[in-house]
């Protein structure tokens, strides 16, 4: 480009002005990574600020287990893990049942028994949570509190694999999605 033409760009202001927009440009796409990461919560900035491993990475809550085969929910989501256990549990789910607002809509009409009772194995369904709604695999039943324990991804933060227990007469306000109705 001749001198004389980049010489009068910058003195009448629109070099400066085209150089300032590619700055800020720069700037705010090299942040990305970085307001990423923070907006994960403080698991994921805690776990980086040490040492990475395999093993810090599964004491912050992180899975680092194995794909599973068919498993075509979102990696890290609450649908991927419920999968998953389902599947390890030698039980497997369909994969076609969407976001988990409408796995208990899908599960009913697929022809599985969805209630208010808890039971191990079962898949935990609530359409509360976040607009997406939430599952968990119900890992545990206290036979004699009827306090219940699932097993979730995605509840703190993505790909992180966490637990809670609820009183009995909590499931009276979330969905179970139990097996296929005469395969019980």
């Amino acid at each position: 480009m001749n001198p004389a033409i980049i010489a009068s760009l910058f003195f009448s202001g629109n070099l400066r002005k085209y150089a300032l927009i590619a700055l800020c440009v720069l700037v705010f796409v090299l942040s990305m990574p970085v307001v990423a990461v923070f907006a994960m919560g403080r698991d994921v900035t805690t776990y980086l600020s040490q040492q990475p491993s395999a093993e810090s990475a599964e004491e912050q809550g992180f899975y680092m287990g194995p794909d599973v085969p068919g498993n075509t929910y979102a990696w890290g989501n609450c649908t991927w893990w419920s999968y998953a256990m389902r599947f390890w549990a030698d039980d497997p789910i369909p994969t076609s049942w969407g976001n988990a607002n409408t796995w208990d809509d899908y599960a009913r009409r697929d022809g599985y028994l969805v209630d208010h009772t808890p039971s191990i194995g079962a898949i935990f369904q609530t359409d509360g949570g976040s607009e997406l709604g939430h599952v968990a695999y119900v890992s545990f039943v206290d036979p004699l509190s009827g306090q219940w324990t699932i097993s979730e991804m995605n509840a703190p933060h993505i790909n992180v694999v966490s637990t809670r227990t609820f009183a009995a007469s909590s499931a009276a306000s979330y969905n179970f999605i139990h097996d296929k109705i005469g395969e019980l």
